[in-house]
């Protein structure tokens, strides 16, 4: 019955609110037919215009929003029968819900997955009175906010859940839907809202009690727990102070046998006061942050006033924060100045807090764990962070709950971790070498990842050095080229060009980027693919380029961003952007712009519309599968020859001139920009040759360096880390 979800292709959401909204447009973006449905068309099209305008964006690019079909439950309940799959993602209402299911079960297919996205409603009851067939493939699946940045997704079944479904949802959901799925159980709030709303609320309740400020409390709770920077006070302002009132009133309600839940669920007097005024965070502009132009404000526990953000030092944070996470937290909690206490008040009863639900609301430690690091952005779960810590040190009777490679089970015996080799890391695979620029790694099955190393991926001469006696003396047959940064590649190193620059030393430059022009030559005679992620610039997207295929994930920056330091691409960028987008003049004019405006694209699909991928470059979705797929490209991937170079019989010098020149006179380009982007059109239009190309991307590239303006961006670039236009 369940053989066709996992082809699933044609989605109904009911329910144009927040979540309803953000789900059906992160379905939109992968491909999915869509259609969301509200009460009435009128009511969709308000809730979904909201969705078009939210920040950060729900959509990869605007067009995706028009392929969503609108309607209304009154005109346009047939839809529903269309759908392979219906979400309902209406108000937080369990009757709401029961009549709606009620409505719409007469509608569904028998063989349709049905689900309710609910943050912590319980998921039989809202099944009461429908049939044995909704009732066998009904479950919950709770998108975290937005959805398209938030990989998590809690799937929760029933007691009567068809177990052919749960597996079948699980796999569907992963593969097609790109989300991590952790299977909580059908109890209040799940896992995610029932535990970690409660620490939400500890936090804040903790640093009313010991008279910390909101910066103190999120400099402890944010990258020294191992947490998001935005510590707990931004945390509440993302979620807002509506939603967990909400949430904390569910919670009260459900769970009366929990003696942990009262009063650390009360609104604190700081949570009230701004939940009074109306002021409940980042929706409304007020919380316990508001930003008035460029300026930050924090909110004043003590005089329930907004001043100026003040720069925290708390002394052991300091001291402490070099230390692995474990041995901070410990050193931490044995001291006497405000983290020691906040630490000793607050993340000691959170942890110990999780030792007292796991069984409640997990199957696993290891499930428990994933919930906080994938929807919360904890680096580790509690347990691990409990084992790091110490359990002695937290007043935690327990042995270890993790053992290399086994978890402990709620019987108490280890069992082994499953391997997920779909979701494989660069620590997983096992280092064959490794220097200081580069490293390699095998990944099985004959495919090695070939990792930059250096800091932020950075492109340096040492390194394209290592990278070319690498390839020339010895066999990849495939690999991965990656990097062991967040980020693929921030580009080529501007302190070389400066120190070359004042050194009056023209032949490095031309040395170095025939080097790198060199690599890249090299990169295309291998059966090579480029995982990228994160910012891909500059040079690291030359290299990218040089690959048989780029993978990229969907929400990674990429771009040739060197007209921001008064350059532009020399290691091969411009020739081989003339040499992908060489299908008529209009499309070269387009490329060109894309350089000359230094354009970096925010996502994948925006990539692909300025240039910058080609239509053999994959986009994953999946934030966790970039390396699995790069693997499994790598096994087909063969040396793609380069194009070959088209001489246009036409106009393509006065295209490209005008689109510059338009350009400039909108103010899009400056004098100096236009000097720059007159050197790209010549590349574009008048090289004889993709030889010329190269030998002219050298010579106007160490031309335009030696110039003041140029040098004076290139400085102002590694002085503030913003451009300068001049």
């Amino acid at each position: 019955m369940y053989d066709n979800w996992i082809d699933a292709n044609r989605v109904c959401v009911i329910g144009a609110g927040t979540m309803g909204s953000g789900i059906a447009a992160h379905l939109a973006n992968l491909g999915f037919q869509v259609s969301l449905l509200d009460v009435t068309r009128e009511a969709c099209e308000v809730g979904f215009e909201r969705a078009k305008a939210a920040k950060p964006p729900h959509f990869f690019v605007p067009e995706r929003a028009g392929s969503i079909r609108l309607g209304g439950i009154d005109e346009s309940l047939s839809w529903i029968a269309e759908a392979d799959w219906v979400c309902e993602a209406i108000i937080e209402k369990l009757e709401a819900k029961q009549s709606l299911f009620a409505t719409i079960e007469p509608q569904l297919r028998p063989d349709a997955m049905i689900s309710t996205n609910t943050s912590g409603l319980q998921i039989s009851l809202l099944a009461e009175g429908r049939s044995k067939s909704f009732r066998d493939r009904f479950l919950g699946t709770h998108f975290f906010n937005p959805p398209r940045y938030l990989k998590l997704l809690e799937l929760i079944p029933t007691d009567v859940t068809d177990p052919v479904a749960i597996t079948t949802m699980r796999r569907f959901l992963e593969e097609k839907v790109a989300r991590r799925v952790v299977v909580a159980k059908d109890t209040p709030g799940f896992i995610a809202n029932r535990y970690g709303m409660w620490s939400m609320f500890l936090a804040t309740q903790v640093a009313e009690k010991l008279r910390l400020t909101v910066e103190e409390v999120d400099l402890i709770t944010g990258q020294f727990l191992g947490r998001p920077r935005s510590g707990s006070f931004r945390l509440n302002d993302l979620v807002g102070l509506d939603i967990m009132q909400d949430i904390a009133k569910n919670l009260i309600e459900r769970c009366p046998g929990d003696p942990h839940i009262l009063p650390t669920l009360d609104m604190t007097p700081s949570m009230a006061f701004l939940l009074e005024r109306g002021w409940i965070g980042e929706k409304t502009g007020h919380g316990f942050y508001r930003k008035e132009g460029k300026e930050l404000f924090v909110f004043d526990i003590e005089t329930r006033a907004y001043r100026q953000r003040l720069e925290p030092s708390i002394p052991s944070i300091t001291r402490n924060a070099s230390l692995p996470i474990g041995e901070r937290i410990r050193a931490t909690l044995a001291d006497r100045d405000e983290a020691g206490s906040y630490l000793r008040d607050y993340l000691i009863p959170v942890l110990q807090y999780a030792n007292f639900l796991r069984e409640e609301v997990s199957d696993s430690v290891l499930d428990f764990d994933r919930v906080m690091m994938w929807g919360f952005g904890w680096q580790l779960g509690p347990f691990e962070l409990i084992d790091a810590i110490g359990a002695e040190h937290l007043g935690i009777d327990a042995p270890k709950f993790y053992d290399g490679s086994k978890q402990r089970s709620f019987g108490g015996a280890y069992i082994p971790i499953l391997t997920e080799p779909d979701y494989i890391t660069l620590s997983d695979a096992p280092v064959i070498e490794k220097k200081d620029t580069y490293s390699i790694r095998d990944l099985g099955d004959g495919i090695y990842a070939l990792a930059i190393e250096t800091k932020n991926g950075l492109i340096t001469p040492a390194l394209v050095d290592d990278l070319t006696t690498l390839l020339e003396s010895r066999t990849l047959n495939r690999f991965v080229l990656t990097s062991a940064a967040p980020s693929f590649s921030v580009g080529f190193d501007l302190k070389f060009f400066d120190t070359a620059i004042v050194n009056g030393d023209r032949e490095s430059i031309v040395s170095a980027l025939q080097k790198l022009q060199h690599l890249g030559e090299l990169l295309e005679t291998h059966s090579c693919v480029a995982a990228v992620c994160g910012y891909t610039l500059g040079a690291g997207l030359e290299l990218a380029m040089s690959c048989s295929q780029i993978v990229t994930l969907a929400d990674a920056q990429i771009g040739l961003p060197e007209m921001k330091v008064g350059l532009f691409p020399g290691g091969r960028g411009t020739t081989l952007m003339r040499l992908y987008n060489q299908v008529n003049g209009k499309r070269l004019a387009e490329a060109a712009r894309s350089i000359a405006l230094g354009l970096v694209s925010g996502n994948a699909e925006e990539a692909r519309i300025l240039g910058y991928l080609r239509a053999s470059d994959v986009t994953c979705f999946h934030p966790d599968r970039l390396l699995s797929t790069a693997k499994k490209l790598a096994q087909e991937a063969t040396s793609a020859p380069r194009p070959v170079w088209v001489q246009f019989e036409g106009p393509i010098n006065g295209l490209i001139d005008r689109e510059m020149e338009g350009l400039h006179q909108r103010g899009s380009l400056s004098d100096y920009d236009k000097l720059i982007a007159d050197r790209i059109r010549a590349i574009f239009a008048k090289s004889t040759s993709y030889e010329n190309a190269l030998e002219l991307e050298r010579k106007e590239f160490a031309d335009l360096a030696f110039k003041a303006l140029s040098h004076a961006r290139i400085r102002h670039m590694l002085e503030n880390g913003k451009p300068l236009r001049n």
